[in-house]
């Protein structure tokens, strides 16, 4: 049976039916202002007042189960006294507070909370992931001398709008290259009072501000807003983190407080005067939730902004300190990157233009790359019959019998697959009057459209290694290395004890802090939160290696600081640990089953953060600055399957200019074109190489890294899960009469333009 709801209210039309629910769990949810027991005007509240169906008042019915809990949230709101009074006279069995403030504000400071069971401080949620890294931001040399007050805000504001478009390009960038929602992001303002917010709303709605671009783009949200500009208000608020609400700019007074969480708020603009703490606290609180629910490792992505140029030492100052809950990142930009503005640029391939497809979920930031293919079909309804059968190749390609390869696309077997498929699919469009649209000859866009995907298209296997049987895994015995080891113990004041029981233990320290028996437990009981590391399977392996750390530990702390440092470090010890385990991974199978999802995989598109008033620059030539490469777009290709392409290094543009000249066709993949996975150290990754070429006689894979990186770990796991993907797509391939697969791993300092693809396969090939 569900649990009865009963909240502030509907409690007066359930409560008379509580009797008859005596098997029913009853879950009261109320506002601490619901049961405050001052008496208001003469009167009690509501709550406290005799209810003729009970007999008594509903707060006395509370008051007098046997079994009353209390989950009281935010409950650092109501620590004052009426509210205590309130809780006091329930008489709950237990009471369970939460909040993210745990102390009580004194006119002389404030005071901690007691009978802390669980302290999870910010610091390390930070540490452990699960929220964003704040940053406090300032201009690179910034001094606010000689500044008056409406020339520094005006100055903060403007920087965190440029900041902002800054950010809402990589969001963009970052979605389109995983295959994720584009998140919209949007600048909270914190303004003095609500005249000074009105002051900052017209600024910003007048076209001096960015020549009015974000007039309907900024909501003002604080206590003078009453009616239906009151309703349009929190409207909008409560629709901030849709992609299809304008809203980019939140301006408030100290409205938006607990219970507004959002995970779309990248920048932060307080312009309301207050001491670091203050605006550290006040600033963070709502804006540090992950939009993807976890860190993407894209720092633009993963980064709450805070600006605050005039206060910014002040800040790091206040953070830097021993007792702040809080380690803030730096960010100093340069004037120029400021007002440099970036825009998404999608590179679709030559494939999907020429079918005449459009990028989906395009914003105010995006852009098509430019280039010089037209679509191959003229009018919308010749588009519209080759782009239904471009996904029925798709489908038909999802047997491997049917469509094994872009050679087999015009096959009569296939041809009339499709046919059949767009036929069922294809709609014509109606003219005025029931007009029917000029008949199309459907056979023939079909036909032009498979030879068009053999030209522009390289075949792609889709490959699923299965294992075969049993499979057993595990680490072999080793020695670890722990010179990089050399945790302090902290200070005991930093240790929370729980006062409710009398226990003497720790917690907030590590997986729930609780004290081990065994010094060794507290390395073993981290490690196995790791999902490849099972305790039964491991439990040897696992306390040798435990010993090992203690005993490391004790060779320069004694046996109380040795349990100190393993509680309090406890997570980072085991990632330490996890991490030298990766070279020591072992797997056991009887073997594989490969299995061919499909023989063609579509080719995604691209996404880049670029400067839009930068044309793309030619490949041939480099860039002055070689040592920035990444942020230069190139194009003017004739052999690459996507108009335009970012490179590493100038390396890779060198390749480039090989392939331009030797291959019949490539590209650089995007991120999710090829499933191919190596294990690394922190465990299982993806990885795409950085060319893929097809010549007459074979397709490469071809892999430039620096001479020095060739030997490390991350690198021979790459090259290895290469090989073995290149060899089950060769085999594949030779079945059916396709080309075999090569892989080259190439120092970076043997590529030169005059090399050929045959000279460095020669030098090269990795088997």
């Amino acid at each position: 049976m569900p649990p009865a709801i009963i909240t502030g209210d509907n409690y007066e039309g359930l409560a008379g039916n509580l009797f008859d629910q005596l098997l029913r769990c009853k879950i009261n949810i109320f506002n601490i202002s619901k049961i405050n027991s001052e008496v208001r005007g003469g009167k009690l509240p509501r709550i406290k007042r005799l209810a003729e169906y009970i007999g008594q008042s509903y707060f006395d019915y509370l008051a007098e189960l046997p079994d009353l809990v209390l989950l009281m949230d935010e409950s650092h709101r109501y620590r004052a006294s009426a509210g205590v009074r309130a809780i006091n006279e329930l008489k709950p069995v237990l009471g369970l507070e939460l909040t993210a403030t745990p102390f009580v504000e004194t006119p002389k400071s404030p005071l901690p909370f007691k009978n802390v069971v669980l302290d999870y401080p910010l610091a390390k949620a930070m540490e452990d992931g699960f929220v964003k890294e704040p940053a406090v931001v300032t201009r690179k040399n910034f001094s606010a001398a000689g500044m008056s007050p409406e020339a520094l805000e005006k100055l903060k504001l403007e920087d965190g709008i440029r900041l902002h478009e800054s950010t809402k390009v990589e969001l963009e960038t970052y979605a389109r290259e995983t295959g994720n929602r584009i998140v919209k992001p949007f600048v909270l303002v914190i303004a003095r009072d609500t005249t000074h917010a009105g002051q900052l709303l017209g600024l910003i709605q007048s076209n001096d501000f960015f020549d009015g671009r974000y007039k309907d783009r900024v909501i003002q949200v604080d206590s003078s807003m009453t009616g239906e500009k009151e309703d349009e208000m929190i409207q909008r608020l409560l629709a901030v983190e849709s992609p299809d609400e304008p809203t980019e700019i939140v301006i408030h007074v100290n409205m938006l407080k607990e219970g507004w969480d959002v995970t779309n708020l990248y920048t932060i603009v307080p312009l309301r005067a207050a001491n670091a703490r203050i605006l550290i606290e006040q600033s963070i609180g709502r804006g540090l939730r992950l939009p993807y629910g976890q860190r993407t490792g894209v720092p633009a992505v993963d980064r709450l902004s805070i600006v605050a140029h005039d206060k910014f030492q002040e800040i790091v100052d206040e953070a830097r300190r021993p007792d702040s809950t809080i380690r803030l990142q730096q960010l100093i930009l340069e004037p120029d990157d400021l007002e440099r503005k970036t825009a998404t640029v999608i590179s679709q391939s030559n494939l999907a233009t020429h079918l005449g497809i459009q990028p989906q979920q395009q914003t105010t930031s995006t852009q098509v790359a430019p280039t010089t293919e037209a679509p191959l079909f003229k009018t919308p309804e010749e588009q519209k019959v080759a782009q239904i059968a471009y996904k029925a190749f798709q489908k038909v390609g999802n047997n491997v019998q049917d469509l094994p390869s872009i050679n087999n696309l015009q096959d009569k077997k296939v041809l009339e697959m499709v046919f059949r498929e767009v036929q069922a699919a294809y709609q014509p469009a109606q003219l005025e009057l029931d007009v029917v649209a000029e008949k199309l000859d459907v056979a023939a866009i079909i036909e032009k459209t498979a030879s068009l995907m053999a030209r522009q298209s390289i075949d792609i296997p889709r490959i699923l290694v299965v294992p075969k049987g049993e499979v057993r895994s595990g680490f072999k015995p080793f020695k670890l290395n722990l010179d990089g080891l050399k945790y302090q113990p902290p200070e005991d004041e930093l240790w929370v004890q729980y006062l409710r029981t009398g226990e003497h233990q720790v917690v907030g320290f590590g997986e729930g802090g609780i004290e081990e028996d065994r010094l060794d437990d507290y390395v073993v009981s981290g490690l196995i939160d790791f999902d490849d590391v099972s305790y039964d399977d491991h439990a040897d392996l696992l306390y040798d290696l435990a010993q090992q750390v203690v005993s490391h530990f004790g060779t320069y702390l004694e046996e109380d600081g040795i349990a100190k440092v393993l509680r309090y470090h406890q997570k980072d010890i085991a990632r330490f640990v996890h991490a030298q385990m990766q070279a020591h991974y072992w797997e056991e199978v009887s073997g594989y089953d490969i299995e061919i999802k499909s023989g063609i995989t579509p080719l995604k598109e691209s996404a880049y953060s670029v400067n839009p008033k930068e044309p793309p620059l030619d490949y041939r030539q480099p860039p002055a600055d070689k040592s920035n490469m990444a942020k230069y777009l190139f194009g003017g290709f004739s052999k690459c399957l996507y108009p335009v392409q970012k490179f590493d290094s100038d390396t890779e543009r060198q390749i480039a200019v090989i392939l331009e000249r030797e291959a019949a066709k490539w590209f650089r993949p995007a991120r999710g074109q090829f499933q191919i996975y190596y294990r690394s150290a922190t465990g299982e990754q993806e990885y795409q190489p950085d060319f893929v070429a097809e010549t007459d006689e074979a397709i490469y894979m071809l892999e430039p890294k620096a001479r020095n990186q060739l030997d490390a770990p991350d690198v021979l796991a790459k090259k290895d899960a290469a090989l073995q993907w290149c060899k089950n797509a060769s085999d594949f391939a030779k079945s059916h009469g396709g080309k075999p697969w090569v892989y080259l791993l190439i120092p970076h300092d043997a590529v030169a333009s005059n090399m050929t693809i045959k000279g460095l396969q020669a030098r090269f090939l990795q088997k």
